[in-house]
């Protein structure tokens, strides 16, 4: 089927009663890996480019890629943009065909987040794309000077936010890290406050770390979306690696791809059951 207007994911989402996930892919093998993954799980779920690793290959390119494979695909897909930093980042991202956008200003003053989501908001309503933003401290891989996990969204701007900006989504921060290299601290009353406050579903970011009895239970707390994006780039490097170390001459490139490939397919499908409790 053709890709997914975000929105429309969100709704099949909800009415299945499931968490989707938020795969972030980098290059044609992670895309496909990705795709494939959730074809086979028959459940909605989003991938996702950030323009750090759209730089390799350009929003269009990426945009193409996901749109040929989704057309041969009888599972709903969303093309979403993570962690859009920037207006120009969104606009790249919506004009090359994207389905789904992130706005983020988590580090910006909060009055400053939400004039510039609601520019991101405004400018996406004529695509009828929806905007995700995110109101708390997740902050990048560069911030390793403070602990992520030590940096929540504060539950009293949650509905003033959503609100002034109309946003479709809200990624929040309750203990939750980027990467591998620190280690998540989960505030379970502190999700179940939010959720309780915010007119949006929410998203969790730093998938990757949150073990998985914890990320089953977010779907009870309006979590409609969970980020994935270290275990699979790890995924793919490691396969890569380990054909390298098994044949340091090794030059069958193709050969080296496809289990890279395998790798991050097999990750994601297990990703996909396992945040849904599906055996």
């Amino acid at each position: 089927m053709p890709l997914v207007n975000g929105k429309i994911l969100l709704e099949s989402i909800r009415d299945k009663g499931v968490m989707a996930g938020a795969f972030n892919t980098t290059n044609l093998e992670t895309t496909i890996a990705i795709l494939n993954a959730i074809e086979r799980s028959k459940l909605p779920n989003f991938i996702q480019i950030a323009p750090t690793n759209a730089k390799l290959s350009g929003y269009d390119y990426i945009y193409e890629i996901v749109r040929r494979r989704a057309e041969m695909m009888d599972v709903p897909v969303s093309l979403h943009l993570d962690h859009g930093k920037t207006f120009d980042d969104v606009k790249q991202a919506v004009r090359a065909g994207f389905t789904s956008v992130m706005i983020d200003g988590a580090d910006l003053p909060f009055e400053e987040n939400i004039a510039f989501t609601k520019q991101a908001v405004d400018f996406c309503k004529s695509y009828g794309v929806p905007v995700e933003a995110e109101l708390g401290a997740i902050l990048g891989k560069e911030d390793d000077h403070v602990s992520e996990a030590d940096c929540k969204t504060e539950p009293e701007k949650v509905k003033r936010f959503v609100q002034e900006t109309g946003c479709h989504m809200l990624a929040i921060s309750i203990g939750n890290v980027h990467g591998l290299d620190d280690i998540p601290r989960i505030d379970i009353p502190l999700l179940q406050e939010i959720a309780s406050l915010s007119p949006v579903p929410l998203v969790i970011h730093g998938g990757s770390g949150i073990d998985e009895k914890t990320l089953q239970t977010f779907v009870n707390y309006n979590v409609v979306k969970v980020n994935i994006a270290s275990d699979l780039r790890k995924a793919f490097i490691s396969s890569v690696g380990h054909a390298y170390n098994r044949n340091n001459n090794e030059a069958n490139l193709a050969g080296v791809m496809t289990q890279a490939k395998s790798a991050v397919e097999n990750d994601v499908y297990s990703k996909i059951m396992m945040m849904n409790n599906i055996h």
